[in-house]
């Protein structure tokens, strides 16, 4: 979405002024324990009102418009014909489980065209509202830009269905020349892969359809600028549009590390890559160690480099409680020089994240799940939207009554936001309530899955309009349960913490004295570290007189 991350360096403005960030992690159908594809997105930008979406099916008339805005920025582009045929698109998935989902990595900037008709977040619901296979939709996507120009800077999608994954990368070919240069790879099904806003196809099969598919002039035009000059089958998509610099590799690459490393210890020795010491760049996608749920993707998504040699939950930034977040910028200067925040896979801008779940045993209706939360993934609790949900939840729409500058009670977005912001401050201290309501719902909605989807599935088998129906309820009603319970945690937070105190709690009840008042609070203050820290800083200046 807004993301984009050339920011330990520098930050690139291309067409527009925006700071974009997103991850997109990957597990092929012989790599989850199930059988799904899974696809994970965390919708990353500064000051973004996060919702869910949603683009009805319909039969269209010829002659028909609609009109294209930049996503980034609303801005008018124009207009281009509708489609006879639209499918059902909620979030970021449809009605035929074709999910697609993107992280913007810029490269070359003289390669965007600002006369393009076709930006990267209108590209990706066109082509779920328009195609039936992940297949399909790369060829959807990739006719648009032909046909009506290409508006945004370099971007990597992912594109998946039940059956198969891919991930394509694309960028433009500069002010006025319509169109774009692409590269589209298949994850292979027993391999996990990721992308965080660095192109990561470097050399691709030239011969390969079934595996690869590309635009004709994507080496050609590399040549002609002069981004290229050796043989074909040498040829690095990355290398020619989107030269790594350090920003690339620390703040975006070690992402992907991070998830890597988690699954196949052999990963560890790309540290080195992603410090800027070694030039070997890290493959496309690996084989795990093990087959992954989609709980263990969830958790992956929360990720802040625990445990590794880039975990920023311990170092003085981190503050008294060890929070694993950082202000924006991400870089900032001391005495004339530069210095960086690490940046993990979790990071407070997300204004949405989803864990996309599709499976080919079941009926379309069934088998596609968004596991979906409006802030990031470490502070939400995933709900489950299933792919032939027609009706909005309520509590995750945009409207009127809630933007990004317009808080309300009853819009998930800010009740989301209002409790993490409670516990940023305070994190280690405060964060094992948040895990203790997201856990049960998050279980919940697991324990529940199976007897829901049976269910949904006698439905589907004698009237399939009753089991979109029933999935529907069943998507809006857990909205508005995750909904009710983050808000009675966010009571609950500002009553135990208040003035910075910790009031007692037993049996999930706040503890109360013989006489009916509130029992005496703890008041643990900072950990003794921290105070440790406080004294080499201060000296003398604190300490209590000896009698």
């Amino acid at each position: 979405m807004r993301k984009k991350i050339w920011a330990v360096a520098f930050l690139l403005l291309a067409a527009t002024v925006k700071t974009l960030a997103c991850t997109n992690l990957i597990v092929g159908k012989a790599a989850s324990t199930d059988g799904s594809v899974l696809v994970t997105y965390s919708a990353d930008s500064y000051g973004m009102f996060g919702h869910l979406c949603h683009y009805p099916a319909g039969k269209h008339a010829p002659g028909e418009m609609i009109d294209i805005r930049d996503w980034d920025t609303n801005k008018f582009l124009g207009q281009i014909p509708q489609a006879s045929q639209t499918y059902n698109v909620i979030g970021n998935i449809n009605e035929y489980q074709v999910t697609i989902a993107e992280t913007t990595f810029g490269g070359r900037p003289e390669l965007v065209d600002p006369t393009g008709l076709i930006d990267y977040g209108s590209l990706i619901y066109l082509g779920l509202q328009r195609s039936r296979t992940a297949r399909e939709a790369i060829k959807v996507m990739t006719d648009l830009v032909k046909e009506y120009g290409y508006y945004s800077s370099g971007e990597s999608f992912t594109i998946a269905d039940p059956n198969e994954v891919w991930i394509m990368e694309m960028i433009g070919k500069g002010p006025g020349v319509k169109g774009a240069v692409w590269v589209a790879v298949r994850i292979p099904d027993d391999c996990i892969a990721a992308h965080a806003n660095h192109s990561r196809i470097h050399q691709f099969p030239l011969d390969d359809k079934e595996n690869c598919l590309y635009s004709p002039d994507v080496i050609s035009f590399a040549r002609e600028k002069g981004y290229f000059d050796g043989k074909n089958k040498d040829f690095s998509f990355s290398t020619a549009y989107a030269p790594a610099d350090f920003s690339a590799l620390r703040a975006c690459e070690a992402r992907v590390w991070s998830f890597y490393r988690k699954h196949n210890p052999e990963m560890e020795k790309y540290l080195s890559y992603i410090k800027g010491e070694t030039k070997e760049p890290m493959p496309l996608y690996i084989k795990p160690d093990r087959k992954l749920s989609v709980q263990d993707i969830q958790n992956d998504m929360r990720d802040h480099y625990e445990g590794t040699a880039l975990d920023i939950t311990s170092d003085l930034g981190a503050g008294p409680f060890n929070s694993p977040y950082r202000p924006s910028p991400l870089t900032f200067k001391v005495d004339g020089k530069e210095y960086f925040n690490e940046r993990p896979i979790s990071t407070q801008q997300s204004a949405f994240t989803f864990v996309a779940q599709m499976r080919s045993n079941l009926p379309h209706a069934v088998g596609g799940v968004l596991w979906f939360g409006l802030d990031d993934a470490n502070m939400i609790a995933y709900v489950p939207v299933y792919c032939c949900t027609n009706r909005i939840p309520d509590c995750f729409a945009a409207g009127k009554k809630a933007d990004s500058v317009t808080f309300s009670w009853d819009n998930s977005f800010w009740v989301c936001n209002w409790v993490s912001n409670m516990i940023y401050p305070r994190y280690g201290l405060m964060i094992d309530d948040l895990r203790a309501v997201q856990s049960r719902l998050e279980k919940g909605f697991f324990d529940a899955q199976k007897e829901v989807e049976d269910k949904a599935v006698a439905l589907y088998e004698q009237n399939p309009a009753d089991a979109v129906k029933y999935l529907t309820d069943y998507t809006v009603a857990s909205a508005e349960k995750m909904h009710q319970e983050w808000r009675k945690l966010g009571e609950f937070l500002i009553v135990r913490y208040n003035d910075m105190v910790v009031k007692k709690v037993s049996g999930g009840q706040f503890e109360r004295t013989e006489d009916g008042i509130g029992a005496a609070p703890d008041r643990p203050g900072y950990p003794e570290d921290y105070n440790r820290r406080v004294i080499q800083e201060t000296g003398e200046r604190y300490k209590v007189p000896e009698k």
